[in-house]
């Protein structure tokens, strides 16, 4: 599973959209599309954003524990 994968993985297992997501994290919907599409990575923050926000760990935010 490729890193933009494991993120939209987990926005998917929670039933929410990309704009929704963007919405509640204050992250754009650009940057989430661009990053599902792995055509870039986020960076640490965003990735520890993300986590805090889901409840989870970064490990299981990129797909490396499922």
């Amino acid at each position: 599973m490729s890193y933009g994968e494991a993120l939209r993985y987990q926005r998917e297992l929670r039933g929410y959209s990309q704009a929704g997501l963007s919405k509640m994290t204050k992250i754009s919907q650009q940057m989430i599309s661009y990053w599902e599409a792995d055509k870039g990575l986020p960076n640490i923050d965003f990735c520890v954003r993300l986590a805090d926000f889901y409840g989870i760990t970064v490990d299981e935010l990129i797909g490396r524990i499922i």
